[in-house]
């Protein structure tokens, strides 16, 4: 009887799960990689989430990555939590190690500035303060990252304002609160700023946020990449500021996952973009 080896087994979960991009941006990098491998959608519902991550392992899957709703759910569900997990209070990249404990990470903050770096190469962070719009999960990932590489001052306006102040009690003094209808004043004087909200994606209401304040030299990005350039950036560009737009942050943050669980770090380059673009 010939003892073949097991070949890997990594998807994403979610609920819904059917508009992922993951899908095809990990397929592409298995294929130009040459490694046998499978990356699996899964439409997991919460019900179902704890007794999902206990069988996964079993059926070969060394990881998954996690999408809405699950992203706090498995904090609770792991073994071992990063410090930067556990800091943002969310995790979008599982690994199942040999040992059979569960090892949560999130690398939505690192994705995001490898995505800065990668295009828009000027950027310094510790140029002026950062306007963030929004305060949910996404928000808080960056606020980690943006303080980590040494923004000097963070403004958050979001909807609802005890989210923001969350923020600010969990980051410390860097972040300042302002209120959603101020959101436009808070831009001025910034050299970062970043829509977190969905605001602007397609099928979601506009971001009605006055971009008066927008400067030329800002860098200004969006984490919304369905359309790929939205409003915000169209404006922003036309005010002069440096754009970047937010698939660069999908791709950047699926390689740290993609290296853990197939042992290769994949290249995020232009071909990768016209792959995921494509779907």
């Amino acid at each position: 009887m010939t003892d073949h080896p097991k070949i890997p087994l990594a998807g994403v979960i979610g609920h819904p799960i059917a508009h992922s991009k993951s899908p095809a941006l990990h397929g592409f990098w298995l294929r130009r990689l040459g490694i046998k491998g499978h990356y699996i959608p899964m439409d997991i519902a919460p019900t179902d989430l704890k007794e999902a991550l206990q069988m996964l392992p079993r059926m070969g899957f060394v990881g998954i990555n996690v999408t809405i709703p699950h992203k706090e759910a498995v904090l609770k569900l792991a073994d071992v939590v990063t410090d930067r997990a556990a800091l943002i209070g969310a995790a979008n990249t599982l690994i199942f190690r040999k040992d059979g404990k569960i090892h949560a990470d999130n690398t939505d903050g690192a994705g995001f500035i490898a995505n800065l770096r990668q295009h828009a190469p000027r950027w310094n962070p510790a140029a002026g303060p950062a306007a963030v719009l929004g305060a949910g999960g996404a928000a808080r990932a960056i606020v980690a990252a943006l303080i980590e590489v040494g923004v000097p001052e963070i403004r958050i306006a979001n909807r609802t304002r005890p989210r923001a102040e969350a923020l600010r009690a969990d980051f410390g003094a860097k972040v300042q609160v302002h209120e959603w209808v101020q959101a436009g004043n808070m831009i001025e004087g910034c050299a970062t700023v970043v829509n977190t909200t969905s605001l602007g994606m397609v099928g979601k209401p506009d971001l009605r946020v006055p971009l008066d304040g927008l400067r030329p030299g800002m860098l200004v990005t969006d984490l919304v990449y369905a359309p790929l350039k939205t409003q915000f950036l169209i404006e922003a560009e036309a005010a002069g500021c440096t754009i970047v737009d937010g698939l660069g942050m999908l791709l950047h943050q699926a390689a740290p996952g993609f290296e853990r669980w197939f042992g290769t770090r994949p290249e995020v380059d232009q071909a990768t973009r016209d792959a995921v673009l494509a779907v």
